[in-house]
């Protein structure tokens, strides 16, 4: 009887510590490193080397991947033209690089400033005008952005769950971005019946491309910048916030 009730205390007490372990189980990923202050050299380097492995996506926490990211449809009404891209697919945040993160938990206030290179390829179809040539064009379509800078601001919350366990949440965004050094675009067949007519009108949409991009490029910086926000606000709701920063919430 006594060995009998050793055992079922041993028992007892194995499924107690495994029930312990799994109650504390490590969420974040291995290349989450908290920092252990809130100044901008361990912000910077923490993100910096977050980002390449972040971006690939964390299917057990429901994170979807942002390199690459897939723009199903999306239709830009220009002036006088309408564009549709069609299973766009975005690349290059994986190598974008952190200029600047600011995090002020009392203020529950986060600035994150980076510049990257990206490449969006798809399928797009084009009907209107540019100036006074008409269009009528679909095709393969290619956009780079060279040095593209954003400035994102993100107002935050603190939030805390039935168990009593810690959480950051979005409550508001804003952003500001320069399209950097240059956007190149390659629009294939822009005019279904003359290919040099095609190659004058692109020639000039790369000749102007600052002009172009002002009015035909910020459908598509929105467009990311919403996936990457919700991206990001689907991470801090499945990671404690004391698996990201060691730095208490503030009162």
């Amino acid at each position: 009887m006594i060995l009998h009730n050793r055992m079922y205390s041993i028992i007892v007490l194995c499924i107690l510590c495994s029930f312990c372990e799994l109650t504390h189980t490590k969420l974040a990923p291995d290349f989450i490193r908290p920092c252990n202050e809130t100044s901008r050299e361990c912000l910077v380097k923490s993100t910096q080397d977050a980002i390449p492995e972040f971006v690939k996506g964390m299917p057990n926490l429901g994170v979807p991947p942002l390199d690459p990211f897939t723009i199903e449809k999306l239709s830009i009404p220009l002036s006088g033209l309408k564009v549709t891209f069609y299973q766009g697919k975005v690349t290059g945040f994986r190598k974008c690089i952190v200029d600047n993160v600011i995090s002020e938990l009392e203020k529950r206030h986060f600035v994150l400033e980076f510049h990257c290179n990206l490449t969006i390829k798809g399928a797009y179809d084009a009907v209107g005008k540019i100036l006074l040539f008409p269009i009528n064009g679909e095709g393969d379509a290619k956009i780079k952005l060279t040095n593209l800078r954003m400035k994102v601001d993100i107002n935050t919350k603190y939030i805390k769950d039935n168990k009593g366990v810690n959480y950051f949440g979005l409550r508001n965004y804003k952003y500001s971005f320069d399209y950097g050094d240059r956007v190149t675009f390659d629009l294939q067949n822009l005019f279904k019946e003359s290919k040099q007519l095609s190659d004058t009108v692109l020639a000039f949409l790369n000749e102007n491309w600052r002009t172009v991009s002002e009015e035909f490029g910020k459908p598509i910086v929105d467009y990311a910048v919403e996936l990457a926000i919700r991206t990001i606000e689907k991470f801090f709701l499945a990671v404690p916030y004391e698996e990201l920063i060691n730095v208490p919430i503030p009162s």
